[in-house]
């Protein structure tokens, strides 16, 4: 048998083992946090060896990193370009997704935890999250500009805190829908956000009363 030959029957089973090892990484670093959760943990998951989760990932930080663009990937699998889309279709991709993430629970928690744990010393996806809301904060930046031009409106200054605000409620109804699913309904109160937000940037409504700051 060529050496090709071989490769090629090899990967698709290498491909299909790897991304078994990050669905039960998903659910273990889910339930148990970064710190918690173990190589042993998702190594017995998944019927291989401690020794077998490092030959396809090399380290749990690699792994744990490769978990995090595995849900990246899992926002765009549907979408054409395998990217976000540019512009107001942005703001409708976030809905979508959304919705979506209602029928995996075990991505936006792995997600959630994972986000949380970045603030803290030294973690090892604090850099992934920090360029994550970077770019995401510049792209909605961008969609809202679009917007603007688009519908004839002055860009006004809000838009900075709009774009950081809705990805902000995205996160946090997130957190309490993994707590209270029965009550929460993820995709439309997602949706009432994003559209408040962009409504409050388009045609801004009366201001709240001036807050006064305590002498």
């Amino acid at each position: 048998m060529s050496e090709d030959t071989e490769t090629t029957r090899v990967r698709p089973a290498t491909r299909a083992k790897r991304e078994q090892i990050l669905k039960a990484a998903v659910e273990i670093f889910g339930n148990k946090g970064s710190t918690n959760g173990t190589l042993a943990d998702v190594a017995e998951q998944v019927g291989i060896t401690h020794a077998g989760v490092l030959h396809h990932f090399g380290s749990k930080q690699k792994l744990l990193l490769e978990v995090l663009a595995y849900r990246d990937q899992a926002d765009v699998a549907e979408l054409a370009e395998k990217h976000i889309p540019d512009g107001p279709q942005l703001f409708l991709h976030l809905v979508r997704t959304a919705f979506a993430n209602e029928l995996r629970p075990g991505i936006v928690q792995a997600y959630t935890v994972l986000s949380s744990e970045s603030v803290t010393d030294d973690h090892p996806g604090r850099e992934y999250f920090e360029d994550r809301y970077t770019t995401l904060r510049r792209e909605v930046t961008a969609a809202f500009h679009e917007l603007c031009a688009q519908e004839g409106v002055t860009a006004p200054d809000t838009i900075a805190d709009a774009a950081a605000s809705i990805l902000a409620v995205m996160d946090g109804l997130q957190l309490q829908w993994l707590l209270h699913p029965e009550i929460v309904e993820l995709g439309t109160a997602s949706e009432f956000a994003i559209q408040a937000i962009v409504n409050a940037v388009l045609h801004p409504g009366p201001p709240l009363p001036t807050y006064v700051h305590p002498a």
